[in-house]
């Protein structure tokens, strides 16, 4: 699962044709297209790196499960899975965040989602419903569940999710990732604390979007 690994495995079927290209025209003399494969060549790896992070101690706070900035963060009427009042907090990921996933609270998978869709662009509204995407439903423990939506975008033409019910997962942990710009939505139980507001920079696996009641 990606874990201390300072490349996601994901980006190594695009790193590795494109580092034997580059060392074939350097080594063929083509000077050129050398340069620019070796610099598309240092892009992906630079685009699927996966760094180590640190999630905060306090048991109740959520984290966020992706790098981006906020875009949406209000109370909705979830119909589709939970059937309940939450509070939705949206990540936007640009194509220069890092794009691994983890898992914004400790508990058991309770289902794994999956819905084709559009690839409209992840920072408009509809991205959340219309949009192809996958949803996980974590059960925390308390009688309390989250869920979180790794959404594709625009350019993001492949989500990957590594869990599947039935899993017991730790906040923090990698979960998944979205190929080249996408947006991740979480819905807490509706009573949470937010943290965060619209336009807020967040990192995935240490910032905290809000606290369980």
């Amino acid at each position: 699962m990606n874990e201390n690994i300072p490349i996601a495995v994901e980006g190594l079927p695009f790193a590795i044709p494109l580092l034997i290209l580059s060392a074939a025209l350097w080594y063929f003399g083509v000077r050129y297209p050398a340069i620019f494969f070796t610099l598309l060549t240092v892009f992906v790896l630079w685009f699927f790196r996966n760094p180590e992070r640190f999630a905060p101690e306090a048991p109740s706070a959520v984290i966020s499960p992706a790098d981006g900035r906020i875009i949406v963060a209000d109370e909705v009427k979830e119909d589709r899975y939970l059937k309940e009042k939450a509070l939705k907090i949206s990540v936007f990921m640009n194509v220069f965040n890092v794009h691994v996933n983890r898992v914004p609270y400790s508990g058991k998978v309770k289902d794994v989602i999956y819905n084709k869709g559009k690839f409209i662009s992840a920072n408009m509204d509809k991205a959340s419903m219309d949009n192809e995407q996958n949803a996980v439903i974590l059960d925390t423990g308390s009688g309390k569940r989250i869920m979180f939506v790794q959404i594709a975008g625009l350019i993001a033409r492949r989500i990957v999710c590594y869990l599947k019910p039935g899993d017991t997962v730790e906040k923090g942990k990698r979960m998944g990732l979205i190929r080249f710009g996408s947006r991740v939505d979480v819905y807490l139980p509706s009573g949470s604390t937010l943290n965060v507001k619209i336009g807020d920079k967040v990192v995935a696996g240490e910032t905290v979007l809000g606290y369980l009641k």
